[in-house]
């Protein structure tokens, strides 16, 4: 019995394509992530995990789409080739299954794993760099104030005074909890 064509598609956010990844494989399912690959707590994976059976074939486009960090790696390459399921890289061009694992295509995989997992470091490391950097600078992060210093006395005063806060809170186009996180500051 022949098993199915199984693809898993992963990007970092809902803002970018997916389109790229496995182009020109014929696939009987897709389960696509937009996530972040640093863990494998992603829904479509599990999904995907618990779909595929023996016989079936995984197809990815490349290691770093399917985990960005080595132990997870490991254990979901470990998972499916138990289940018989066989594994597919196409950007290293590896193929990963039970009977067929040599010891050349482990190491391939674990330094594949290991760069991915780096690289993640050096993202995350970069991204604290900016952050720093633009606070020393006097660069206000995060989102613009939702109102004005006197627009937050106004909004203070006629809380005082009794004003209803869902309606005050609706006047002034801010949620509940941005009222009361105002009151409280």
């Amino acid at each position: 019995m022949k098993g199915q064509n199984i693809g898993y598609i992963r990007v970092s956010s809902t803002s970018q394509n997916t389109e790229r990844q496995l182009v020109d494989v014929q696939l009987d399912r897709v389960f696509t992530d937009k996530a972040s690959g640093k863990d494998v707590n992603r829904p479509e994976l599990s999904n995907c995990v618990e779909h595929l059976r023996e016989d079936d074939v995984l197809h990815v486009h490349s290691i770093d789409r399917l985990a960005r960090n080595l132990k997870d790696l490991q254990t979901i390459i470990e998972t499916l080739t138990h289940k018989g399921v066989t594994v597919k890289f196409y950007k290293e061009h590896l193929t990963f299954e039970a009977a067929n694992t040599s010891p050349m295509q482990t190491l391939m995989l674990q330094m594949l794993g290991a760069f991915a997992e780096f690289e993640r470091t050096l993202i995350r490391e970069r991204q604290r760099e900016g952050i720093e950097a633009a606070k020393a600078s006097g660069k206000k992060l995060g989102a613009p104030a939702k109102l004005t210093a006197e627009q937050a006395t106004e909004i203070k005063a006629k809380i005082e005074q009794g004003d209803d806060k869902s309606k005050v809170a609706k006047e002034y186009g801010i949620s509940r909890p941005t009222l009361y996180k105002l009151l409280v500051a």
